[in-house]
């Protein structure tokens, strides 16, 4: 199991177009993957779990992946989610 902490630079933060390019991207890993905000650990490869944690731009969130391909999917989508328009 691999974790980071991620700062979301999105300017509106993870709404439903950043969300659902976030989902579509972890769905590609055999990994699972979650992020963690405050105390709520959510799937990361559910768009309705995303955007029902409403991360918002300066929100700093645990990204955390555990599985065979846990490291290509941590710096995969980390970069992902520094990128502008996700």
């Amino acid at each position: 199991m691999v974790t980071r902490k991620v700062v979301i630079t999105e300017p509106l933060g993870l709404h439903l177009r950043p969300a659902g390019i976030f989902c579509e991207e972890s769905l590609k890993y055999e990994s699972k993957i979650q992020i963690k905000k405050d105390t709520s650990l959510l799937n990361a490869k559910s768009v309705l779990g995303l955007l029902a944690a409403r991360v918002k731009c300066g929100d700093e969130i645990e990204l955390i992946c555990d599985g065979p391909d846990e490291q290509e999917a941590m710096e995969h989508l980390a970069g992902l989610l520094h990128k502008e328009g996700v």
